[in-house]
């Protein structure tokens, strides 16, 4: 006799707070995990290894032949999560790739430029200038640039078929991301709204509401298994909705301030969220720390 299967847990989100960075530099416009593998290590216990100050747009070579541009600061953390890069002032862990688009949050003269990682020019080897506004939010994937702009544009660039695709949100674009499936990118934009897409089609799948963002530029996000979309907001909180219902599942109290930067784990239900000078790691509610051990 065959059983059915039992049905997959549901998916959690973060909704406790384990860490809280305070940077003492001021605010922190932007967070990320570093790289996208998503294995996890054997550090559980927050704590700064290395910081370094007085660099401005300055390039730090990295061991994995990419570059890390950066602006304000840079820690390596132990979250239990590997060693891992919280970047104050905005900055993009480049993957392998040889091109590189500029770091987010692009870039105020309406371009995306691209660099060659490898031979370390200064001059870019391609510069995007269809925007007709500011460039607000650069995403890669492993053949395109996803970019959102002030002019209410989201672009995708297929560097395989040298194409250009366009969609039209009508309000400016504040930050963009690709699915993890790769079938669709999520837009937040000034009118205090996320709009799902369909990548091939521009068709709009999906409208979340309830945070608030009319003036700054706000990061979303999508969970380590496509399942819910994120947001910051202005009003101090992190909210998710269920990316099929469309519902509000989760509002996270970040801070008081306006919440800046947000950054999912590729793999993990953990979230970093930047405010005012802080940056916090939040984890689901069974998270259990372990003892801290030697890598």
């Amino acid at each position: 006799m065959a059983f059915p299967l039992p049905r997959p847990a549901r998916p959690e989100l973060p909704q406790r707070r384990v860490r809280a960075l305070e940077c003492g530099q001021g605010a922190v416009r932007a967070v990320r995990f570093n790289g996208a593998s998503g294995e996890t290590g054997t550090r559980n216990r927050g704590g700064m290894l290395r910081k370094y100050r007085g660099h401005a747009g300055v390039r730090m070579r990295r061991g994995s032949g990419g570059e890390l541009r950066s602006l304000g600061g840079i820690w390596g953390l132990r979250w239990g999560l590997k060693v891992r890069e919280l970047v104050s002032g905005g900055a993009l862990s480049i993957p392998e790739p040889p091109q590189c688009p500029s770091p987010p949050p692009g870039s105020i003269d309406s371009t995306v430029r691209c660099w060659d990682c490898r031979s370390r020019r200064p001059d870019p080897v391609q510069v995007l200038d269809e925007a007709k506004d500011g460039v607000s939010s650069v995403k890669l994937s492993s053949h395109e640039i996803l970019s959102g702009s002030v002019d209410g544009h989201v672009r995708r660039y297929d560097l395989r078929a040298g194409q250009l695709y366009c969609d039209y949100v009508g309000s400016p674009i504040t930050s963009v991301c690709f699915s993890k499936d790769g079938q669709c990118t999520l837009a937040a934009s000034l009118d205090s709204t996320l709009r799902l897409l369909d990548k091939d089609t521009g068709e709009l799948l999906g409208e979340y509401k309830g945070h608030r963002s009319t003036t700054y530029r706000l990061d979303c996000v999508l969970s380590e298994q496509d399942t819910h979309v994120g947001c910051a907001s202005e009003d101090g909180h992190v909210y998710f909705w269920d990316l099929v219902e469309g519902s509000l599942a989760r509002s996270l109290p970040v801070g008081r301030g306006v919440v800046q930067s947000l950054s999912f784990h590729p793999t993990l239900p953990c979230l970093l969220a930047a405010t005012e000078g802080q940056v916090q790691l939040w984890r689901e509610d069974s998270f259990q720390e372990q003892g801290d051990t030697e890598m």
